[in-house]
């Protein structure tokens, strides 16, 4: 008929919306502190490689005028074991270990001479830096190289991180 039209029902979902995909992906990149956009991102857990690549990656952030964004990746623990049936299911451990760096780095003479911000992550830590490295278009992600047989057996985190990443990767021995 002419000029009539079929109501819509009112608990009738769209099931897919282009637009609020892609407001959403803005939002995630405009959520970002603005002064740390094409930073430089440096993975950080206290150990000896970890301080080395934070030196490193100050003064490369000194030089180039940008923010450093020092990125921490929590414990998560399987609560499931795999037996071939689910996959295993992660918690987030409570990791008090960033609120103590986060401190450390306060207390720190030597990052007055560049902004910084600490971010908290949980999960894989090659996946969850180059996300930080995508959300904050880094420049560059800085990290330590890895010392010991876990690394030789299982892969060290720069190697993984360096076959895998979209932007430049700057592994410190």
């Amino acid at each position: 008929m002419a000029g009539h039209e079929i109501p819509e029902p009112a608990d009738r979902k769209q099931v897919a919306d282009p637009l609020s995909d892609q407001q959403a992906a803005e939002e995630a990149c405009h959520s970002c502190d603005p002064a740390f956009r094409h930073g430089v991102v440096v993975g950080f857990d206290g150990s000896t490689s970890s301080e080395r690549a934070l030196a490193y990656a100050i003064g490369m952030a000194r030089r180039t005028g940008s923010g450093l964004i020092i990125v921490h990746v929590a414990n998560r623990l399987p609560t499931t074991v795999w037996a071939g049936c689910e996959p295993p299911v992660f918690v987030d451990v409570p990791d008090h270990r960033t609120e103590v760096l986060g401190l450390e780095l306060a207390c720190a003479d030597y990052l007055s001479e560049v902004p910084w911000v600490l971010v908290e992550r949980g999960g894989d830590i090659c996946h969850e830096l180059e996300e930080v490295g995508r959300e904050y278009s880094a420049d560059a992600i800085v990290v330590g190289s890895t010392h010991g047989i876990v690394g030789r057996i299982f892969g060290s985190v720069a190697g993984r991180l360096a076959r895998r990443a979209q932007r430049p990767v700057v592994v410190i021995p």
